[in-house]
């Protein structure tokens, strides 16, 4: 189930918000300009299906992002827990970073815990399918997709060389809970 915790940056222990409504999930992000939707399939997919398959099933919503975002590239990733280099792939997202461009997910299957940093406050977003997150460029996030990472996310961009992040090195990102969903996803 999705759903929105808000801490103050000091307090790793107790959120002064937990939520698992849509509505107040996607109220919230929407106050400090963070998109979250809801999108269903046009046609069923699968983990596993080829990544065509997977963007004709949400086509219209693609479609409808790209006209009003200007993005240039969509693809498809897709991580298992079988995954060879799960490990770095995990780690190459765990520390406080932002980017230059939106960072725009929308999660066919599996989950991942978005963590952004936005003043004095930590908003911890668990996406699970079904579910598009549009972090603004500049925004200072971490994003973890667990020790056995399970999930298919359709990525949006608009720079041609795609993701590019840029490390703040500070510790935040480490005083945080990580994501440890159960089996499945």
């Amino acid at each position: 189930m999705s759903r929105l915790r808000i801490f103050n940056e000091t307090d790793t222990e107790n959120p002064r918000i937990s939520t698992t409504d849509l509505a107040e999930i996607a109220s919230e992000l929407a106050k400090i300009g963070v998109g979250f939707e809801q999108w269903e399939a046009g046609a069923p997919v699968k983990a596993g299906d080829a990544p065509d398959i997977i963007l004709d099933a949400y086509r219209k919503d693609i479609d409808r992002l790209v006209a009003e975002r200007g993005f240039k590239t969509v693809d498809v990733v897709s991580i298992s827990p079988e995954h060879p280099e799960r490990e770095t792939m995990r780690g190459k997202f765990l520390d406080e970073h932002f980017h230059k461009e939106d960072e725009v997910r929308f999660f066919v299957d599996g989950s991942g815990l978005f963590t952004l940093h936005v003043g004095d406050q930590v908003y911890e977003i668990l996406c699970e399918k079904g579910d598009l997150i549009a972090v603004p460029d500049s925004t200072l996030h971490w994003f973890d997709m667990g020790p056995q990472p399970s999930f298919v996310a359709i990525r949006f961009f608009t720079e041609a060389d795609g993701w590019v992040g840029h490390f703040t090195g500070t510790d935040i990102a480490k005083r945080f809970p990580r994501h440890e969903p159960a089996s499945g996803g």
